[in-house]
């Protein structure tokens, strides 16, 4: 039997946490195979086998923390004691279950390939797996209880969990089907007790607690950090970006022969890049002694993702050198990316300026904080259609898209910051001065 040792995952990181298993105790492995995926505090992590054999045994729980270099999970290399292995776990998933009878299979030394082994037990819960006088039935402790309240049997009942396991949802969707003539004796009674008394109010139920770790804890530290060290200005405008969407429709059946998907961000990101050569400054960085500013001549441009895993911030890198088609496929890359948690560091570093996109979620208005230590971010709030005058004083229908941007004010004032926007916005309401830009 070897053990697996968590990997030194790199970027100085000793700890992780345990997201989810993807095999079992008793699970036959092959090599490369998917085993768990692990998060740190920059991503997350799929872990894969070494070789092929069978798990014997996971160290860590989900949602435990692992150590690097420490026992992640042991396994028998294949073709080693495979059957004794098979019954071992067997025997341990029976040991388990204190509360009814079990029965074992007729025969062990011939263990069943056809199906799956049980998931592992969550900790200080009993596994569960037979049923009494049926034969295997998968179900844990607390189903088969709620079963016997209801004066069911398990094999009536069809199991839509893995390998027919029969979960607490099918349990209750059956007696949904049952007529009400099957309710138990007892809970006849107490229910006629309970109608013949006042309803009694619900007693407090504590709150699920669950500890911050990973991208949330990350987040949630550089947000105070931003939040408390830089001085916030914001700055609000509406954007017409009637032309811009017009502009967008004509285009996207040539990108998508290309296969790409075009969306307004990858004008968002280009009119921003041209902005920046109108006021180099809001690329900038102020150094960590806060006596030096650092001008950046490429435009790396970040897009706030709402990942499963938190916050992400994944940057496009030197936007002003790429077409709209690239910008294009390097953002659809990073969001894919980031909404699995599993953006490279590479893409997570080296941030200029940065666009929050809350308009995709249905947000009007809102005051982003500053991903340290770029200077600026954008909050684009989504886009509405508003009557508007024009030059003539006639009423039209135009596409208005809100924004607001937040700058470090240590180096940024107001007027840096307007005429800043003023020049992403002319970009944007006119998109085809852009042209005039492009190398």
């Amino acid at each position: 039997m070897s053990d697996f040792l968590l990997p030194d995952i790199g970027e100085g990181i000793v700890e992780c946490e345990v997201v989810e298993w993807r095999v079992a105790e008793g699970d036959t492995i092959e090599e490369d195979q998917p085993i768990v995926e692990v998060m740190t505090d920059k991503a997350l992590v799929e872990i894969t086998a070494p070789e092929a054999g069978v798990v014997t045994k996971l160290y860590v729980a989900q949602g435990q923390i692992a150590k690097v270099h420490a026992p992640l999970y042991a396994y028998q290399i294949d073709g080693e004691n495979a059957a004794v292995v098979d019954q071992e776990h067997a025997e341990a998933a029976i040991a388990t279950n204190n509360e009814v009878p079990v029965e074992l299979p007729t025969s062990l030394s011939k263990p069943d390939t056809s199906a799956a082994a049980p998931a592992a037990p969550s900790k200080g819960a009993a596994t569960g797996e037979y049923g009494v006088g049926h034969g295997k039935v998968p179900a844990s402790p607390a189903v088969r209880r709620l079963v016997r309240e209801h004066s069911l049997e398990l094999t009536e009942i069809a199991g839509s969990g893995k390998d027919g396991r029969v979960l607490k949802e099918d349990v209750l969707a059956h007696l949904d089907q049952t007529p009400q003539a099957q309710t138990s004796p007892n809970q006849a009674t107490e229910q006629s007790a309970s109608n013949s008394q006042p309803a009694r109010q619900p007693e407090f139920q504590a709150p699920r607690v669950e500890t911050l770790r990973g991208i949330r804890a990350v987040m949630a530290k550089r947000m105070v950090e931003a939040a408390s060290t830089i001085p916030h200005f914001h700055y609000g405008e509406e954007i017409d970006v009637t032309s811009l969407l017009a502009l967008r429709e004509r285009l996207k059946p040539l990108a998508e022969a290309q296969g790409e998907r075009l969306t307004l961000m990858p004008f968002f990101m280009k009119a921003m890049a041209l902005a920046v050569a109108h006021e180099p400054i809001v690329n900038a960085q102020l150094n960590a002694a806060g006596d030096e500013l650092h001008y950046y001549p490429q435009c790396n441009i970040g897009m706030a993702v709402d990942s499963k895993v938190g916050l992400m911030v994944p940057n496009v890198k030197n936007v002003e050198r790429l077409t709209l088609l690239e910008i294009a496929r390097e953002a659809g890359r990073l969001t894919t990316a980031a909404r699995e948690g599993r953006v490279d560091q590479a893409d997570l570093k080296g941030g200029t300026i940065s666009i929050s996109n809350i308009g995709a979620l249905g947000g009007t208005y809102a005051a982003p904080i500053i991903n340290a230590p770029e200077a600026a971010i954008v909050a684009i709030g989504k886009t509405q259609w508003l009557p508007r005058f024009d030059d003539q004083g006639a009423v039209q229908r135009r596409a208005i898209m809100t924004i607001t941007w937040a700058g470090d004010h240590r180096f940024i004032d107001g007027g840096t910051i307007a005429r800043f926007c003023n020049a992403w916005k002319g970009f944007l309401e006119a998109p085809e001065t852009m042209l005039l830009h492009l190398g």
